[in-house]
């Protein structure tokens, strides 16, 4: 694809992401009722999808924009040993769904990042995160994929393999800002 012909593309993929404002805000709301409290995030991806998901947990677990508590989120893939001896003993297949049985808890959040959406490893973990009372949170390429049905909510975004995960990094990142500026929020309490 010429370079003037991936670039329209970007910002045609921008333009999709502007009208998913909401589901930022959303997103970030939810990981700032949840994640000071205790819960965690827990992602996975394969290939670039893995490098998103690991940078989602790396900001979270350091910082984005602002200086603040750390709050505990996990790459999953980047257990190598776990990762390893799950491929080795079950099948890659099981090598998030293992890790999803054995760390979630109810209120922990699961974020599942594919341009596919059809990974069967990825659709086992979101399989798992549900037997396991998770929240799954999905970033996939283009819908319909049997991801995007698995996960409580999706943000499915079009264009090709490269295309799609450029946008799932402006997308982590707008998680994380609305995540920061929620945390920002002052609490309201009903009585």
């Amino acid at each position: 694809m010429r370079t003037v012909d991936r670039l329209t593309e970007v910002e045609r993929v921008v333009r999709v992401l502007r009208g998913e404002a909401d589901r930022f805000t959303r997103w970030g709301g939810l990981l700032a009722e949840r994640l000071p409290d205790g819960a965690r995030l827990l992602a996975a991806g394969n290939g670039g999808s893995a490098a998103e998901a690991q940078h989602l947990t790396a900001e979270l677990v350091g910082r984005f924009d602002a200086d603040r508590p750390p709050y505990a989120a996990v790459a999953l893939h980047a257990d190598t040993s776990s990762l390893t001896a799950i491929s080795n003993d079950y099948g890659y297949a099981d090598a998030f769904a293992r890790q999803v049985h054995a760390h979630a808890r109810p209120r922990d959040v699961l974020v599942l990042l594919s341009t596919s959406g059809r990974s069967e490893n990825l659709l086992r973990a979101a399989d798992a995160g549900r037997e396991r009372d998770v929240t799954v949170l999905a970033m996939t390429g283009p819908a319909p994929n049997p991801l995007a049905d698995r996960a409580d909510d999706v943000l499915a975004v079009p264009g090709c393999t490269a295309t799609v995960q450029e946008a799932h990094l402006i997308a982590v990142h707008l998680v994380c800002a609305a995540f920061e500026a929620a945390l920002a929020e002052p609490v309201r309490r009903v009585s």
